[in-house]
């Protein structure tokens, strides 16, 4: 049987976040830290999306340039790109709400590739927000690719979310 590559691919920020109606320094993402989960149960590769400009430390300061970036449908320099997407046919798509979407940063990172034919399954990490439109935005910018019913979690329950995460892998028939 041939084994089907899969990779995940995350946006996440350290530092000054909103967590369960705090400010709260945190040394790993949310996102981070659930990527990781979902890396471990389905043994993919993974990915980090970084930004060439970094956000701000400060959470409400990192809050105004994401609201900037959306407003002005930025495209913000990515430090990396993957030399074999092809060779991937399920990609695990991880990322923060922000602003009601992806951050902008997520967007430069898809609009690199050609989606046709493969599987995208989103998750996102929020404080209140949930999925948001990101699933519509994935489904538009990555033509020709089947979008997954993704999941939300709060970021502040991220900790405790791999049990949740698990059930929704089994559920899409992820993991056995």
């Amino acid at each position: 049987m041939v084994q089907t590559k899969r990779l995940v691919a995350y946006f996440s920020r350290a530092g000054k976040n909103y967590v369960n109606g705090d400010i709260v320094d945190l040394p790993v993402g949310n996102t981070e830290v659930a990527a990781g989960m979902i890396q471990k149960l389905t043994g993919s590769d993974i990915f980090r999306i970084d930004a060439v400009k970094a956000y701000p430390e400060g959470y409400q300061e990192t809050t105004e340039v994401a609201k900037e970036e959306l407003r002005q449908n930025t495209r913000p320099e990515i430090s990396g790109y993957l030399d074999n997407m092809l060779d991937y046919k399920v990609i695990y798509l991880c990322y923060p709400n922000w602003w009601g979407t992806m951050p902008m940063a997520v967007f430069t990172f898809l609009e690199a590739y050609d989606f046709g034919g493969k599987t995208i399954i989103p998750f996102c990490t929020h404080e209140g927000s949930g999925m948001g439109r990101s699933e519509r935005d994935i489904e538009e910018i990555c033509a020709g690719a089947s979008v997954l019913k993704g999941l939300a979690i709060r970021g502040g329950s991220v900790q405790q979310a791999e049990d949740q995460i698990a059930k929704w892998l089994r559920d899409l028939g992820q993991i056995a």
